[in-house]
């Protein structure tokens, strides 16, 4: 695959003139204050994982309409003090999976929570967590991109996005868990999720959005013929009477509008050959972002980015930043 969007230099410049909902705040606001009004029930259950140097608990905590979420807690069995904790969102189709799948950031010192993600996890890993109360009426495209997208109360970014905020107010529930402290990653979908949470949550004190998903919808739809964004083009193909209706729902999930909310400091990654998420998309939301700021350019990589190359990239950038 060769270079198919705008050049390096043009991608440090790209700020597109996307159209914000005047009532962004106000619909985000009263979302989470409606998921806020059940009780978080964070519990954490000891399990026997078979790790000796790794402290597993099966994660269970209320999401959007109080819906039970899944996920993992790790935490170094050496340890003293109060942790650092790394929320952890997964990829696109993928699931919790398997607690050892997750080791990195507890084996470097950190607390580190894997949010399951609803409905999916039947791709490429599995996961525990479905989706009690889809909301949607429409018809969709296969996947989950198009799923309820014909009103904002019913697309499925508006439960997911909730859940993540929500694993961020469990993390911070643990008394392992240093509050002041919580860094939200993940790649692809998780990296969307993260510069999400990042966004709504005035609190976390650090980002790690790894080739970025969910973020500048309008041209994504446009340039790329890859799947998940190809669902919102296949859509709109059938239903050419709502075009405009569609893409004014997804200027509420846009990881721009989110990006232009975060503060804190964020490390991120995008490759220069990326289908899936193309790199303007994740520049888009990178050059929006308001606190300090790098980003890692794989050149010649697609969407699977830096891989372990940004691994390091990371465990560098959270070890300086605490100090």
């Amino acid at each position: 695959m060769a270079f198919f969007d705008l050049s390096p230099e043009e991608l440090y410049n790209y700020r597109p003139a996307l159209k914000e909902p005047h009532d962004f705040d106000e619909f985000w606001q009263n979302t989470l204050q409606e998921a806020r009004s059940y009780p978080l029930d964070a519990s954490f259950e000891a399990v026997d994982s078979g790790m000796v140097q790794v402290e597993t608990y099966d994660l269970s905590f209320r999401g959007f309409g109080g819906h039970p979420i899944k996920g993992w807690f790790l935490l170094p069995t050496n340890r003293s003090g109060k942790l650092p904790c790394i929320v952890q969102y997964i990829g696109y189709g993928g699931g919790r999976g398997f607690a050892y799948d997750w080791l990195p950031w507890a084996c470097a010192g950190y607390a580190t929570l894997i949010m399951d993600t609803r409905g999916q996890g039947s791709v490429w890993r599995k996961g525990d967590t479905g989706d009690p109360e889809p909301g949607d009426t429409n018809p969709q495209a296969p996947g989950f991109m198009t799923r309820g997208i014909l009103k904002r109360e019913t697309y499925y970014y508006r439960r997911l996005i909730t859940d993540a905020v929500r694993a961020v107010e469990a993390a911070r529930s643990h008394t392992a868990v240093d509050p002041e402290r919580i860094i939200v990653a993940g790649g692809s979908q998780g990296g969307g999720l993260s510069i999400a949470a990042a966004g709504l949550d005035g609190q976390i004190y650090a980002a790690l959005p790894n080739v970025p998903f969910l973020c500048h919808y309008r041209r994504a739809a446009t340039i790329t013929d890859a799947n998940p964004y190809k669902e919102i083009a296949q859509f709109c193909h059938t239903h050419r009477d709502v075009e405009e209706q569609i893409f004014g729902v997804l200027d509420y999930f846009d990881g721009v509008h989110f990006a232009k909310r975060a503060g804190m400091p964020a490390l991120f990654s995008t490759a220069l050959m990326d289908l899936i998420c193309p790199p303007s998309t994740v520049f888009a939301a990178y050059n929006n972002w308001q606190g300090s700021k790098e980003i890692k350019i794989y050149n010649f990589n697609g969407h699977e980015g830096g891989e372990s190359f940004q691994l390091r990239e990371q465990l560098s950038f959270v070890r300086k930043l605490l100090g």
